[in-house]
């Protein structure tokens, strides 16, 4: 009982929190607008699955299955909602779902209708989201739910004296599928046995995939030309200062980076930290990122002429969508996060074109950074300083740099098949054929 109040009212402040956070934060504002209109669903004649995401890099986590499910049983309407509105307001045109919703606030009352106005025979809910009235309410009615890609840590609720509301809100779900042996284990002393099964990670069948279809860039390709490339890819502040000095310093090198947030007042703040810089939107036959959606390949020809200012050697991304592709352009990759307590970055973009990664020291909670460091393909800096001593190794001695390349796209290859598991267990339990 203690803990049902605790949880309502965590809700509660929560949602008091953004009202206020919102009169400087458009996040915030998405967030409460997006709330505004509860989810319905035109046509309820056909049988749902529903996916849901706390953000886009989950929902990245959970595309391969979708996809999957998608071919394999066409019959099904797909329905996706996020928490963030960092995952909804880019891929709220996905047309691989028919219907793309915030999730409503988590409440008795918002659970019961939800549920019923899209009335899922299969709930697919990936790696981090918990809410217990949505969680107990699919239980109560019966409605098989699996968790896609789960990652646990000792320092959970789950796993404290007092998170039995979080190890009831465990009990709701009907299999889950964790990404290591370690958060298997600690499922265990949760007392969750006969419901758990190693699987891996989503997110490596997804760069696979993004791999296996790349196309030719044809600005980027231009913009690189026969020069040493480094893409740095979801860059804050922090990281950005701790490449400034070695971009000033090496003009023969070609930079690539996407910061993190593309607002108009952070990417202004970028170009002036970066002299000489372009925006990829200011040149010449560029296809534009359409709905949020990731860009489909440039419609030029190697003929074009782009506009590059002279001595330009740093390239700024001011969109959304193609930063996955960026990364087959570089011979060393840099991945932004590591400096702030979020931590770091997609680090597996980089790694499946098979190319070293480097980030700063916030990266332990992430399993597949620590995993990259462990096989040689990825390089963690603390400063400035050690990120020019590694830079200039790797220039300097090919053999290291081919190595580590190497070793980065031999770990991602050796962890694919996540989804297939998944799909093996909702084949064998025929969740989709009843």
């Amino acid at each position: 009982m203690a803990g049902n109040l605790l949880y309502r009212l965590f809700i509660y402040t929560y949602s008091i929190g953004v009202r206020l956070v919102a009169f400087g934060s458009p996040k915030a504002r998405q967030w409460i607008a997006g709330r505004k209109t509860f989810p319905f669903l035109t046509d309820n004649t056909q049988p749902t699955i529903w996916m849901h995401c706390a953000s886009l890099g989950e929902f990245e986590q959970g595309r391969p299955l979708l996809e999957n499910i998608k071919i394999q049983f066409p019959r099904y309407k797909i329905v996706l909602t996020f928490f963030s509105p960092s995952g909804y307001e880019i891929m709220k045109n996905y047309k691989g779902a028919d219907y793309v919703f915030y999730l409503p606030t988590d409440s008795k009352t918002n659970a019961k209708k939800m549920i019923a106005a899209i009335n899922p025979c299969l709930v697919l809910w990936v790696k981090y989201e918990f809410w217990f009235f949505y969680l107990t309410q699919l239980k109560k009615k019966n409605i098989p739910v699996l968790m896609v890609s789960g990652l646990f840590r000792q320092s959970q609720p789950f796993f404290k004296w007092y998170g039995g509301i979080w190890r009831k809100m465990l009990q709701s779900f009907t299999h889950i599928f964790v990404q290591n042996k370690t958060s298997k284990e600690l499922l265990l002393t949760a007392g969750i046995r006969d419901k758990v099964e190693i699987s891996g990670d989503t997110r490596f069948d997804r760069v696979i995939a993004i791999a296996s279809h790349f196309k030719p860039m044809f600005v980027i390709e231009k913009f690189c030309g026969n020069s040493k490339v480094i893409v740095a890819g979801s860059t804050w502040e922090d990281d950005e200062a701790e490449l400034i000095h070695y971009v000033r310093n090496h003009p023969e090198i070609k930079f690539i980076i996407a910061p993190h947030e593309v607002d108009a007042a952070n990417l202004k703040d970028v170009k002036k930290e970066f002299a000489g810089a372009v925006f990829y939107s200011e040149l010449e036959g560029q296809e534009q990122t359409i709905g949020g959606q990731t860009p489909t390949t440039e419609k030029v020809t190697t003929n074009t002429t782009y506009a590059f200012p002279a001595n330009s050697h740093v390239l700024i991304i001011d969109n959304i969508g193609m930063l996955s592709k960026l990364y087959h352009y570089a011979h060393i990759t840099y991945i932004g996060g590591g400096f702030g307590e979020d931590g770091i970055h997609n680090v597996l973009e980089p790694a499946v074109y098979g190319k070293p990664v480097i980030y700063g020291p916030v990266y332990e909670k992430f399993a597949e950074a620590v995993e990259l460091v462990d096989c040689g393909a990825g390089i963690s800096i603390n400063n400035a300083l050690e990120l020019e001593n590694v830079l200039d190794e790797l220039w300097a001695d090919t053999v290291l740099l081919h190595a580590k390349s190497e070793a980065a796209k031999k770990y991602v290859y050796s962890n694919a098949g996540a989804t297939k598991k998944v799909m093996a267990y909702i084949q064998e339990k025929r969740l989709l054929t009843n």
